[in-house]
């Protein structure tokens, strides 16, 4: 049962970390450490924390490693009180990858996206390079690697969404960079028989960012919402951190590919209504609804691995409450508007 509200970053960080009985028996399951790489970003924190506590509950002797850069010292300190292990490494340097922690089961977390535009050498070296020393040293282990929706581009709203068959048409440097990550994973899944699942998410939320937020934080201030990107699909950060850790069961060689999404199509105008009613005002609008969108279809993923847990009305009353109480804010806007894919 999910509560009414949330009232702290404590009880948010364990609300985001909360195992299913699904991810606990996944982890039952596994064999070896599981190893996060890429751990210090928005998802990573949580989703080790809730492997750690699956890991607990079912009465393993497994560790969990966190890999990051860690620039933020504290994001750190708070894996290892929770009994996470932590590894500083620059993924880039392929001398320090090979000496990585052995690894049953690998989440691949890394990657670039802002600035993609700006620098697209280094964009491209995140997202295509750092893959290619992964899946060497970890040969053999299972891999769950994220992705985004963004490698489908734009389809028409109404019809469901990119599914895992369809053929991508990545618009950008970060999306192309992403769609060749993707086939790095897939050249040394098929080529060493690495077992591998490629998660395209589209898009988590949380209290203190995603799509949800920025929607009800322009509203709360009275700044206007483009409607131009009228539709998106959102789902719970806790949702995807448990179907991520559950798709380690379903990695396979060749690499297999599934969408983290929320399962229904989202309006962008009945989403800032909703956060309009709830604070006493309405939004404000600028721009026409174009008739396609970045939409993935996650109904393939939650037939395989249960539908998400948290609805999005809950999501709604949850993030207008966390607003209207002042609720600490990461300031990572999404740019969920972005048609162009220039990030």
């Amino acid at each position: 049962m999910t509560p009414e509200r949330v009232s702290s970053v404590t009880d948010l960080d364990d609300l985001l970390s909360e195992p299913t009985p699904a991810v606990v028996e996944s982890v039952r399951k596994g064999t070896g450490d599981l190893i996060v790489l890429g751990a210090g970003g928005k998802m990573g924190p949580t989703l080790a924390r809730m492997a750690r506590r699956a890991i607990a509950r079912a009465g393993s002797d497994r560790s969990v490693i966190a890999v990051s850069r860690f620039s933020n010292p504290e994001t750190r300190d708070a894996l290892e009180r929770h009994g996470i292990r932590t590894v500083a490494c620059d993924l880039l340097d392929p001398e320090a990858v090979a000496l990585l922690p052995d690894a049953g089961d690998v989440v691949y977390m890394a990657g670039m996206k802002f600035g993609a535009s700006a620098d697209p050498a280094l964009t491209w070296a995140e997202n295509c390079l750092i893959p290619a020393f992964i899946c060497r040293r970890y040969a053999g282990s299972r891999i769950a690697a994220f992705s985004t929706g963004n490698v489908y581009g734009l389809v028409p709203a109404g019809r469901g969404g990119s599914r895992e068959t369809d053929e991508p048409a990545p618009a950008g440097e970060y999306a192309m960079s992403c769609l060749g990550r993707e086939r790095l994973f897939q050249f040394f899944s098929a080529r060493t028989g690495t077992p591998v699942v490629l998660l395209r998410l589209n898009y988590a939320c949380e209290l203190r960012y995603g799509v949800l937020v920025d929607i009800a934080r322009r509203v709360a201030a009275g700044e206007p919402i483009d409607l131009t990107m009228g539709y998106l699909n959102a789902i719970w950060q806790g949702d995807a951190n448990a179907m991520a850790l559950c798709a380690l069961d379903h990695a396979a060689s060749p690499a297999r590919i599934l969408n983290i999404a929320g399962l229904e199509e989202l309006r962008v105008r009945d989403l800032a209504e909703a956060f309009g009613r709830r604070f006493g005002r309405a939004p404000v609008f600028t721009g026409t609804e174009a008739p396609d969108a970045l939409l993935s279809n996650g109904h393939e993923t939650a037939r395989l691995l249960g539908a998400p847990r948290v609805a999005v009305e809950r999501m709604i009353d949850w993030i207008a409450d966390w607003v209207m109480s002042g609720g600490p804010m990461l300031d990572k806007p999404t740019r969920f508007e972005v048609r162009d894919g220039r990030f």
